[in-house]
């Protein structure tokens, strides 16, 4: 563990300021750190954890399993964002996605069932959770429309646009499923993008 990972959860909270906003900062009693090890499940299928969890460090997997028993990689979160087992946070049920930490993750923590009391009475953490809760919506909605209108090639320009060291980070089975694509085809892609074709 590094000397950062060491800090208190306040002092987390403190350098944090700058990212996240003041009303959050009301919620600090609710918050927890939570070192996650590389490889461990964080929220498993099935579970009705309420956990909205922001990412300092690390990389959090999210993935389905087939009937066939096979993972098929959703989506990718990394630092200095948020994620939830967003079905059992809106609807209630078991989540039907296991979340997965691919290297030693630090989050910030909290019970959303926990906190939406004081959030249905501040009018600012509402707004709040509605703008996250939208932001994950349309991420969601980001990556249907990417499949319908872009090519594998395009899909994968545009995640290592906006997570350049990614590949580094992220076996290629797991990318490789994300994308829409096999290994092989991620290899293609990814050698004639470093050819520059």
């Amino acid at each position: 563990m590094t000397a950062f990972e060491k800090l208190s959860l306040e002092q987390y909270l403190d350098n944090l300021q700058a990212f996240l906003p003041a009303q959050l900062m009301d919620l600090k009693r609710f918050i927890s750190l939570r070192q996650v090890n590389a490889g461990e499940i964080y929220i498993p299928v099935g579970s009705n954890s309420q956990k909205l969890a922001f990412i300092i460090k690390g990389l959090i997997r999210t993935y389905l399993l087939t009937p066939h028993g096979e993972e098929r990689t959703l989506m990718l979160r990394w630092e200095n964002q948020f994620f939830a087992a967003h079905d059992t946070i809106l609807n209630g049920i078991p989540t039907r996605f296991a979340y997965q930490a691919m290297e030693d993750t630090l989050l910030l923590e909290m019970d959303h069932a926990k906190v939406a009391p004081v959030i249905e009475q501040n009018l600012e953490l509402a707004n709040f959770q509605n703008k996250v809760t939208l932001e994950m919506l349309a991420g969601a909605m980001e990556r249907m429309e990417e499949f319908v209108l872009l090519t594998a090639e395009e899909r994968y320009q545009r995640l290592i646009t906006q997570k350049p060291d990614i590949y580094n980070r992220v076996p290629d089975k797991y990318l490789a499923s994300m994308l829409g694509v096999t290994p092989v085809t991620l290899s293609r892609i990814r050698k004639r993008t470093l050819n520059g074709r």
